[in-house]
Parts: structure tokens; sequence; C-alpha cells
């Protein structure tokens, strides 16, 4: 199984998630390519099973500029027969916003055909132990998902 994880970091917290998730997937079985989003086309996308997308939600829920022109992208594709899993960071300061963003990934990835493997991982700020057991159950339940 092909997994493609991509995404978004200011801080550097949500490199850290891509990092353990990949690492977590690794020692599942899958190969796995990531990369951050501004590098990346969505299109990429195509030539995975599961399409995993990490980012951030910035204050008050705006995407910044490189969420937004992959988020643009991800619109236009048709990932019908592709699994996905959303995850991401957010401030718990802005709490009618935290991980907006996560969730308007979620929903667009519905929209575009693909189906959810596992409910969203949000965290607040950097991940710390509860969370990095959060991700790797995320990673486990994925691999039971797809390998079921």
């Amino acid at each position: 199984m092909k997994a493609r994880i991509v995404y978004a970091s200011m801080t550097g917290n949500d490199a850290d998630m891509a990092d353990i998730l990949e690492e977590d997937l690794q020692d599942l079985g899958f190969d796995v390519e990531t990369s951050e989003a501004e590098f990346t086309d969505a299109s990429d996308y195509l030539s995975s099973d599961l399409c995993i997308f990490i980012t951030y939600t910035y204050g008050e829920g705006t995407m910044t500029d490189d969420i937004a022109d992959f988020y643009d992208q991800l619109k236009d594709l048709d990932l019908s027969g592709k699994y996905f899993a959303v995850l991401g960071s957010g401030d718990m300061m802005y709490a009618d916003h935290f991980c907006e963003n996560v969730f308007d990934f979620e929903k667009m990835f519905k929209q575009v055909g693909a189906k959810e493997v596992t409910k969203p991982v949000t965290i607040e700020n950097a991940p710390n132990d509860n969370d990095i057991d959060a991700i790797d159950n995320a990673a486990k339940e994925m691999a039971d998902q797809l390998n079921g």
C-alpha cells in the first residue's frame, strides 16, 4: 500500500506530526512518501492508496496561501477509490476555530470522492505523549482499514 503524507507547518508542530505518522505507517508496512504542501501538487495523491493531509489552523481559521493553494488544487481532483485521513494542530485560544482547517480538508476529501479511514486527529500546538498515542492509534486504524 502506498501512502502520501502532505503537510503544512508554520511552527514545526505539523512537521513533527508528519514524521511520527510516517514512521508509524512504515512500521505497518506502507510505502510512504512525505512532502510539504507548498512543494507538492495535490495531483500527487492520484498515485497513492492513502491520502493524508496534516495542517495547522492559523488564528481564526483563515487558510494561509500555501494551504489555500493546495485546497484549491484538491477541489479539482477525483479521488474515488482512494482513502484519506486528516490531522492537524491548532490553538485553543481560538476555541470557535480550533483546528477548523482540519475539518475543511476532511469535507473536501469527501467531496472529491475519497473514503475516510479514521476520524481527524487534532492537537493543541506541539504533540505531547497523549497526542503521539493518538497519532499511533490513527496509523493502526488506517492500516486495519486498508489491510483488513
